[in-house]
């Protein structure tokens, strides 16, 4: 019974609702896509195209120091975004828009970029407006179960501990990061198996013992993140730029190839454009989790009085995970000829682009560079699990630590055995996180936009 309610929970989360008919070709519109693309479009305008308007200010807030030692910069709650944003979705997921998609994808991933970074905006403007003191790991916590608090308050003119809505986003989170923390043992797993034969168990053992010694200490995560993300974007983009200059003459070529495809010049014929749109924005969307409501968790921890600060620099952690990284995965795989990587999806795509690339030690860092995707993803989660079991169930350590022990026990069994049904479920949790956020985003807006023209005089 239980499984079957799961079942049709994704299904009506990111199942089609209806299609749309282009010609030759269809497009499936999920619940997802109706909440999360009509809200970039409208924060966009509503903004005034903050992302490119506001581009420099995005990289000026990178300067911004910290004023005392339990707080966090605004510079570390980008890179905590960012190890949850730079995940497997800007490998596997990259590679199953393009194998789905083809090029094309590539264009749309950029677009829902560019649209999601004003919805982030939002929602890490008012994570940051109603933040609280964190009293048992200092500095500051929030996220949108504490701005969806605070609607409600202020609507019923009652001061509650807790409000169903908010409360049900808070369950909805623990349960979706749960799932991921399956998702991500298994996937290292595999992909150590494929590039190192080494057994699953060994790997799984050694990434549970690795999260245990970090996760269950007060401040390690913080430490590690900030080691740990620029090192494994930065070597990443780093290896994409070399491969780029190694094929420079390619390079036009490509990006005719992803233009052309976007727009179904060459699928429409064959009834493919609606895969090549779909593929994209579902990936985008995915990828950059903006309008999810997980990346508001690491804002609200940040340091400052002014909100629109902290809603730029998540901002452009939207367009660093899409512009950037996804585009790296992309231009790997599209800089191979086509007859190579023909008939090929998944990591084997990936891995046969990079083995042309660079050989077997192509092959060797696309498995390490995704243990360490998924090992900062899982570090991550757990940090905004933080502010979700505070407001649900008050401020105690023994229920921080025993969410800490749960994930820990579900990467040791995703390790080892592949549950779609857990997977399934981590896809609800952050379906149902994205359907409270956004509902409550839209009569919140205002206030943000107050913020912003503060912000500008």
């Amino acid at each position: 019974m239980i499984v079957k309610l799961i079942e049709k929970t994704y299904a009506l989360l990111w199942g089609d609702l209806f299609t749309i008919s282009l010609g030759n070709s269809s497009i499936g519109i999920s619940l997802m896509i109706l909440l999360l693309v009509p809200a970039g479009i409208y924060f966009t305008i509503r903004t005034g195209f903050l992302p490119i308007r506001y581009f420099p200010q995005m990289i000026g807030t990178l300067k911004e120091k910290k004023e005392s030692e339990n707080s966090l910069s605004s510079l570390q709650t980008l890179i905590i975004s960012t190890a949850t944003r730079v995940g497997m979705g800007n490998l596997v997921g990259v590679v199953a828009a393009v194998s789905a998609g083809g090029a094309g994808a590539v264009f749309w991933m950029w677009l829902m970029a560019l649209l999601g970074a004003s919805t982030a905006y939002v929602e890490a403007s008012l994570a940051q407006k109603y933040k609280d003191p964190d009293p048992l790991y200092g500095g500051y916590r929030g996220g949108p179960a504490y701005y969806i608090h605070e609607f409600f308050k202020e609507k019923t003119g009652k001061n509650r501990r807790r409000f169903l809505i908010p409360a049900l986003f808070a369950i909805s989170g623990l349960i979706c990061w749960c799932g991921i923390s399956q998702v991500i043992s298994n996937s290292v797993s595999s992909a150590f198996q494929n590039a190192f034969h080494i057994p699953p168990i060994v790997t799984t053992v050694i990434l549970v013992f690795l999260a245990t010694v970090i996760v269950l200490q007060k401040n390690a995560t913080i430490k590690l993140l900030d080691i740990l993300v620029p090192i494994m974007a930065g070597s990443f983009f780093a290896i994409t730029v070399f491969i780029i200059l190694l094929n420079i003459r390619q390079l036009p070529a490509v990006f005719a190839r992803i233009f052309s495809e976007a727009f179904g010049l060459r699928q429409a014929v064959s009834g493919g454009l609606g895969a090549v749109i779909m593929n994209g924005i579902k990936r985008g969307l995915f990828s950059n989790e903006a309008g999810s409501g997980s990346a508001p968790c690491a804002a609200a921890a940040a340091e400052g009085n002014d909100p629109s600060r902290t809603g730029l620099i998540q901002a452009l952690g939207v367009l660093i995970d899409t512009i950037v990284i996804c585009s790296c995965t992309a231009m790997i795989m599209l800089l191979v000829p086509e007859e190579i990587t023909a008939g090929l999806s998944g990591m084997d795509l990936l891995q046969t682009a990079m083995y042309h690339h660079l050989g077997s030690a192509g092959v060797i860092f696309i498995a390490i560079t995704l243990a360490l995707f998924s090992f900062s993803t899982f570090i991550g989660i757990l940090f905004y699990a933080r502010s979700n079991i505070a407001y649900l169930l008050g401020d105690r350590w023994c229920w921080q630590t025993a969410y800490k022990v749960l994930a820990l026990v579900m990467l040791f069994i995703g390790g080892l055995q592949q549950y779609t049904v857990v997977w399934d479920l981590g896809d609800v949790g952050i379906g149902l996180m994205t359907v409270f956020n956004i509902l409550f985003l839209y009569p919140m807006s205002g206030e943000v936009l107050k913020l912003l023209e503060k912000y500008k005089k």
